[in-house]
């Protein structure tokens, strides 16, 4: 990188800092009036609370009362922070949000929550501390730098109303009265402004960080939180591919029974029928030989129509795209693909093989039931800056009558239950008129560059 570039790349996160100032002055403004009340009711509730401990009931409702006040206040605090342009906190996973244990249970994970106590913490001594320290610099630094900015206006232009500044008046002692030091002085005030106008934003930023780590420590959620909730989350990801890949065996198992075995029973029948009846009665035979024949080709059809759960030749060897393409081509409705795929950009298998399959049946649906008359399917992928986490997109939008719902045990359930498996989602909008829009999310790995990258259009 060039010196040019550099001053370039400086001159742009200085004047970045500058657009997140109000917000931050902002948010240092109101936090000595918003700490104030906070300390002031979790401090009368918490001692009032272990002071009525005696009454038993009394006293532990009045400090589980101190303990919410201070919950909320804490969310409050979470809340300013995202107002002020930092990034989200992860809140606590609280403990009495498990149901069913009555309320001793209630009241001990109340009582026991160490998410609660930090709260207390927080409120009660340490965010009253420092929101006390940071709002006194953040004053005294905007008066100061207010003071200094404008000291030459009521100093020269309205002479009479006097005033000084005490370090100037000291610097400029020796100096005799008159226009000429009052010139020298307020241009040396002006320049004390200036520079402290210019170092306000690292200012308000230095002190928003502040209270943004204190936060993080005492607000935001366990390391080990966030490790049960992805164990939980993979559980649930495991139970529902198990799901899905059991409804589709047993659908596949219903189908096939239901189709193409009937059919080449009836197939077999039919030529058993032909082969007796083929010295004694010839027409009838090649009767009984036609009617084989389609039997033999709606089987042929209905197989190929089973056949789109399973992954086709050309997604193996050209890829998803050309496989949505070839879908298209058969469909009974008139289909457009766009594809927002970087090129040269790989997919997993995996991925790609569910991807198909959820467009696939999307098509399916769009041509059966919604009575579309065009269709949509749009691949993107989509880069998630704040978790550094990388995903496809894959949405098929239909004109047809809408409506369209999830069922249990039916087409889209499936499909939800497929890609929860995946670690996916599934979003449908399909208001009653239409149009219908289905969108998958599949994650990708989120090692992929940020240059290879595109964001998705979804929809028409």
């Amino acid at each position: 990188m060039t010196s040019t570039d550099r001053a370039a790349t400086a001159r742009t996160t200085y004047l970045s800092l500058w657009r997140t100032v109000p917000r931050e002055l902002g948010f240092l403004a109101l936090t000595l009036p918003v700490a104030v009340i906070g300390f002031s009711t979790v401090i009368t509730l918490f001692f009032a609370g272990i002071g009525t401990i005696p009454v038993f009931l009394v006293g532990f409702a009045v400090l589980v009362g101190a303990l919410y006040v201070s919950r909320f206040f804490g969310e409050l605090e979470l809340i300013r922070l995202g107002w002020a342009g930092r990034p989200a906190i992860t809140r606590p996973l609280w403990t009495e949000a498990v149901r069913g244990g009555g309320f001793w249970k209630w009241l001990g994970s109340v009582l026991g929550g160490a998410h609660y106590w930090l709260y207390l913490l927080h409120t009660m001594v340490v965010n009253f501390a420092v929101s006390l320290a940071t709002w006194i610099v953040t004053v005294i630094w905007v008066s100061v730098t207010f003071s200094a900015v404008t000291f030459w206006f009521w100093q020269l232009a309205l002479p009479d109303r006097g005033g000084e500044w005490y370090v100037t008046s000291r610097l400029f002692e020796g100096l005799p009265e008159g226009v000429g030091r009052d010139v020298l002085e307020a241009a040396v005030v002006f320049v004390i402004g200036v520079v402290m106008l210019a170092a306000l934003p690292f200012v308000t930023r230095g002190l928003v960080l502040l209270h943004d780590v204190i936060a993080r420590v005492t607000l935001g959620a366990f390391p080990s939180e966030a490790l049960r909730a992805r164990v939980g989350n993979l559980e649930a990801s495991r139970g529902a591919a198990i799901s899905a890949e059991g409804h589709s065996l047993r659908r596949l198992e219903r189908d096939i029974h239901d189709g193409p075995q009937q059919r080449l029973v009836r197939l077999q029948m039919d030529l058993a029928a032909a082969d007796r009846q083929l010295d004694t009665d010839p027409v009838r035979a090649r009767q009984l030989i036609a009617e084989a024949m389609a039997q033999s080709k709606d089987a042929l059809e209905e197989l190929r129509a089973l056949s789109r759960g399973f992954a086709p030749p050309i997604l193996l060897d050209r890829g998803l795209i050309a496989a949505l393409e070839s879908a298209a081509v058969r469909s009974d409705v008139p289909v457009r693909v766009t594809s927002g795929l970087p090129e040269g950009f790989d997919l997993p298998q995996e991925i790609e093989r569910n991807a198909y399959f959820v467009a696939s049946e999307a098509l399916a649906n769009a041509a059966k039931h919604a009575a579309a008359s065009a269709v949509e399917v749009s691949v993107a992928v989509r880069r998630v800056l704040e978790t550094d986490d990388t995903w496809l997109d894959v949405s098929v939008t239909d004109d047809g009558r809408g409506g369209a719902a999830e069922v249990a045990g039916h087409g889209l359930a499936g499909l939800d239950e497929r890609l929860r498996g995946l670690g996916g989602t599934l979003e449908l909008d399909s208001p009653v008129g239409g149009p219908t829009v289905l969108t998958a999310h599949l994650p990708l790995a989120s090692s992929y560059p940020a240059s290879t990258v595109t964001p998705p259009t979804l929809g028409v």
